[in-house]
Parts: C-alpha cells; sequence; structure tokens
C-alpha cells in the first residue's frame, strides 16, 4: 500500500519507493547517521527502499540488511544514472533524498525530492532541485514517519 499524502494547493502524492543517497545523505564518512537505521526500516514496511550509491566505502550491503535495494552506480554520469534509476521505478511514485550536485537530477525527476542539508553539506544544485529542504537526514526521514509535516510544508 502507497504511502498517500494529499498536499493542499500542491499535489496527491501516491508513493510507492524511497530511493536514498548514502554519503552525506544517510551517512558521513561511511557510517550512518545515528538514528538513520531504524527510520529506514520502519519506512520499509510502507515504502520499497532503494539506496543508490557509488559505494565509495564498500559498506552499502552490509548497512540496513534485505530490505533495502542497494543499486550501485558507476563513475561519470552519476547523475543521470541516479535519475534513471528513480525515473524507471516510475517517478511518479518515488520520493528521493540526497545532498550533492549528483542528486539534483534524481531529486527533480520524483515526485517528492528532499534535499538533505547534513554533515557534509548539500550542493546548490540539490537544493535547488528539491521540493523540500531538511536540516538532516532524521528531519527528512520523519517528514515520511509523520506525513502532516510534509503536508505543512509544501501547503500553498
Amino acid at each position: 500500500m502507497p504511502l498517500v499524502v494529499e498536499v493542499p494547493g500542491w499535489r496527491r502524492l501516491e508513493l510507492g519507493h524511497l530511493v536514498l543517497d548514502l554519503n552525506g545523505t544517510l551517512a558521513l564518512d561511511g557510517a550512518l547517521i545515528s538514528g538513520v537505521d531504524a527510520l529506514v526500516r520502519s519506512l520499509g514496511e510502507r515504502l520499497a527502499c532503494h539506496l543508490v550509491t557509488a559505494d565509495t566505502f564498500g559498506t552499502a550491503k552490509d548497512l540496513f540488511g534485505p530490505s533495502v535495494r542497494v543499486a550501485r552506480i558507476t563513475s561519470g554520469r552519476e547523475g543521470e544514472q541516479k535519475r534513471d534509476i528513480v525515473e524507471a521505478l516510475g517517478a511518479q511514485g518515488v520520493v528521493a533524498l540526497g545532498n550533492g550536485a549528483n542528486d539534483a537530477l534524481m531529486l527533480a525527476a520524483a515526485a517528492l525530492g528532499i534535499a538533505v542539508l547534513g554533515p557534509e553539506g548539500a550542493a546548490p544544485a540539490a537544493l535547488t532541485a528539491a521540493d523540500v529542504v531538511c536540516a538532516g537526514p532524521l528531519e527528512a526521514l520523519g517528514l515520511l514517519t509523520n506525513p502532516d509535516r510534509l503536508r505543512a510544508t509544501l501547503r500553498r
């Protein structure tokens, strides 16, 4: 069952997929930020979760277990690869989280793009491509666990 959020004056979101960038968004120096694991696992009960990463630190497959699919991207055209994954899932049903310049196309393509301004900062391209900007991954994931927050932020 998708996560349905009716945002007054904006749109009705019917989200079935959560696409997540790893480093800089959910993790710092290859280690998950405290609390992220539990929130992603909880959201995995409602959304199919996908980690899109170059896996710089080689830790992606061990972070969440089998409940989160890992899609490895290769060096070069990372932004296009991430966008293509969102589109292949059906962009109208995707919420995406990212912080880097190579996340901007993914954030723009998704029905809901959330830029994360975490300890590594965020690229201006990601901020302008997103529908929402959050102070960190816990706040971003919290919008999905408590959709009233999302509704309040995006209502027109």
